[in-house]
């Protein structure tokens, strides 16, 4: 089916005490791999890229690629820009199939990054497209992008209420404890703080930084309103070790059929964990 907008599916999985996962992709194999594994579960999903991403595959191959992997299936498929901080590149995205951006404005003072997410927003809803803001900063690494642990701050609830009305965004990215990347130890998500924030804004929320968060506290924040769940490093690190032990036991491997192959199967058993954990398995079939 064609690509979709994700509000309609976060707002679902919202009603429904669920969220949607979504995945950060880099190349075929791992388009391949949430698809499939997507479909198999019958849950929708939101495929996204980093602009590190964009800039290695490019933006046309990725539009259109995503496009027809969406076309061959019957669930519903979204393709969304994450963290991006450039204007033009949202739009350049816009034009080539993506049907919702994140405007990443968290590095700048408040009012600097109202007006950088208020105008993505007029833009984006100018032509039916969804956006997702950031308000507080998440640490670790996404991309080139590094905030580290005295630079992070967790979201203050009255400041997401108020960005929210400034800004006019339709779902909202908050900081509460988690970090980019895979954590050193386990981390410490402060529940309370985003049930206040869910108390006082009236858009679906997002978790960032959720690989190698406990199934538990994922369970838990889905249930105090987190309806978005971003999965990345997750999907990297099974990715690369499947190529690794693809020339583990032959060195002289040599055709990427075999290696990219068993990566593509590491990343859709991921995947498919991944929806389950959300909740969203089976949702397809009720939007």
């Amino acid at each position: 089916m064609p690509l979709v907008s994700s509000l309609p599916l976060i707002k679902k999985a919202k009603e429904k005490k669920a969220a949607i996962a979504a995945f950060n992709i880099h190349n075929l194999e791992t388009i391949q791999a949430v698809i499939e594994g997507a479909s198999e579960e019958r849950a929708p999903v939101i495929i996204q890229t980093t602009p590190g991403t964009l800039r290695h595959a490019g933006i046309e191959y990725i539009g259109a690629i995503v496009k027809k992997a969406a076309d061959m299936v019957d669930i519903p498929v979204a393709l969304h820009v994450d963290h991006c901080p450039s204007f033009d590149t949202i739009v350049h995205c816009i034009r080539n199939h993506y049907t919702s951006v994140m405007i990443d404005g968290a590095h700048l003072d408040y009012e600097e990054n109202v007006a950088l997410v208020k105008r993505v927003t007029e833009m984006a809803h100018a032509v039916g497209m969804q956006v997702e803001g950031e308000i507080g900063k998440i640490g670790g690494v996404e991309d080139d992008m590094f905030v580290n642990e005295d630079e992070a701050a967790l979201t203050v609830p009255s400041e997401a209420k108020q960005f929210v009305e400034d800004t006019g965004i339709d779902t909202l990215a908050i900081a509460i404890g988690t970090a980019h990347g895979m954590y050193k130890g386990e981390p410490k998500l402060d529940f309370e703080r985003l049930s206040e924030i869910e108390a006082m804004v009236d858009v679906p929320l997002v978790l960032h930084g959720a690989s190698g968060v406990p199934d538990a506290s994922i369970k838990e924040a889905i249930k105090r309103g987190i309806a978005k769940i971003n999965i990345a490093t997750e999907l990297k690190n099974p990715m690369a070790k499947a190529i690794v032990s693809t020339f583990e036991k032959n060195k002289d491997e040599n055709d990427p059929r075999n290696y990219m192959g068993a990566a593509r199967e590491a990343v859709k058993k991921v995947v498919k964990e991944k929806i389950r954990l959300c909740g969203s398995n089976g949702l397809a079939d009720e939007l």
